[in-house]
């Protein structure tokens, strides 16, 4: 049986993203004991709140974290959990980030026409049409609730974005890596469908 850990750090509505897992019979675990994150086939890394407080959290994972991405296994960010994938974050300009991925986290800056936090339902486009974890996704509507969003140094990696004051991007992907900065427990049929494809992938 497929053992797919989602990281207990003190952060996030670990139990939203559970009960997402649940909902399409994956029997997931949560876990803040470091033995079990090492020997996990998979990792989650959920997360709401603030970049900077997260990864004080995160710090006493971030060797386990980088080491399972190091040894080639699956790892799924979600919401925060994409954006300390990143290096720094303006929001907290202090806090070093993971840097899995080269890049910064950015504060919307959109004048009074958009409401921030971009928060609601909306509508993804597929950047790479042959990705595993999107397939027959373009189009699809995903629920989000965030301030801030990230700019990736390496534009392949991204995935899907959506059209928020100019295009946003949503989803990044770099081998065994991806990270959403929708909430797919809160986006219906699709969203679960895109954990589905997530835990397909795993060997």
């Amino acid at each position: 049986m497929t053992d797919i850990q989602i990281i207990d750090y003190g952060s996030g509505n670990l139990r939203s993203i559970y009960n997402g897992f649940r909902k399409i019979n994956v029997d997931v675990k949560i876990a803040n004991d470091r033995n079990i994150l090492k020997e996990a086939d998979a990792l989650v890394l959920p997360g709401v709140g603030a970049f900077g407080s997260s990864m004080e959290n995160i710090g006493k994972f971030k060797d386990i974290i980088l080491d399972h991405v190091l040894e080639d296994k699956p790892l799924l960010g979600i919401c925060l959990g994409l954006q300390v994938l990143f290096e720094s974050s303006e929001e907290s300009p202090e806090a070093e980030g993971l840097g899995i991925f080269d890049g910064c986290v950015r504060h919307f800056n959109l004048g009074s026409n958009y409401k921030i936090p971009h928060m609601g339902w909306n509508k993804i486009i597929l950047e790479n049409k042959g990705s595993y974890l999107l397939k027959g996704m373009d189009g699809k509507y995903m629920y989000f609730v965030h301030s801030y969003y990230v700019d990736p140094v390496d534009k392949d990696i991204i995935e899907a974005s959506v059209d928020y004051g100019g295009k946003v991007p949503v989803v990044v992907s770099k081998n065994n890596v991806c990270a959403l900065q929708f909430h797919p427990e809160k986006s219906g049929k699709y969203g679960l469908q895109i954990l589905q494809n997530f835990v397909d992938q795993i060997e």
